[in-house]
Parts: C-alpha cells; sequence; structure tokens
C-alpha cells in the first residue's frame, strides 16, 4: 500500500520560514514528478512548485524566489522550504507524486496526495 506523508507547517510571523515535508512509502518502483499545492479558504487548489526524477524544478510566480522544492530519492521525500513567508501564502498545503508501484505481480503508474497540513502566517 501506498502512503504520502506530511510533516512541518504550523503557526509562523510574517517574515518567518518553515520547511515542510513530504515521505513516500510502500512498493514503489519510481517516483516521477513531485508536487507542492496549496488550498486557501474558498479558493482553488494551486501548484506551487514542482520538481521532476532529475531535479528541474518550477515555481508559481507568487512564491519564486522565496520558496525552494528539493527531494532525497533515496529516502522517497520531497521538500518545500519556505522562507520570508507572507499573510497571502496562508493554506493547506498538500504534496503530490506521480508514482509507478506494484501489488503482487501487477505494475501500476498513479499520483498520490498526502494528507494535507496547515501553514497559518500571521502576526
Amino acid at each position: 500500500q501506498v502512503q504520502l506523508v506530511q510533516s512541518g507547517g504550523g503557526l509562523v510571523q510574517p517574515g518567518g520560514s518553515l520547511r515542510l515535508s513530504c515521505a513516500a512509502s510502500g512498493s514503489i518502483v519510481n517516483i516521477y514528478d513531485m508536487t507542492w499545492h496549496r488550498q486557501a479558504p474558498g479558493e482553488q487548489r494551486e501548484l506551487v512548485a514542482t520538481i521532476s526524477n532529475r531535479g528541474s524544478t518550477n515555481y508559481a510566480d507568487s512564491v519564486k524566489g522565496r520558496f525552494t522544492i528539493s527531494r532525497d530519492n533515496a529516502k522517497k521525500t520531497v521538500y518545500l522550504q519556505m522562507n520570508d513567508l507572507k499573510p497571502e501564502d496562508t493554506a493547506v498545503y498538500y504534496c503530490n507524486a506521480d508514482l509507478r508501484y506494484y501489488s503482487g505481480t501487477i505494475y501500476y503508474r498513479k499520483d498520490y496526495w498526502g494528507q494535507g497540513t496547515q501553514v497559518t502566517v500571521s502576526s
């Protein structure tokens, strides 16, 4: 059984920093793109950052220069370092992984979501 488990998040003052982690576990063969998304109250979920299995990264314009996505393939973990946080960064953050896994003798490819973690930026 495959699952993504997130950690990190919490309450931070404007200008502060937080680091989110998301670890994948289970019968995983390959992990392709890993992404972070966020959803603020009353808003649609938006893509924040993407990292390919080779380390190529992309960011939403709203977080460029402040957030950094990285991954440790050996640990099957993706990170989101968030610096210079602003009140508008307040949201529930979700990780996602496009991965290939097996069940018995059958291989599947599917994307999985983490459970979500609250990030609140407020003074």
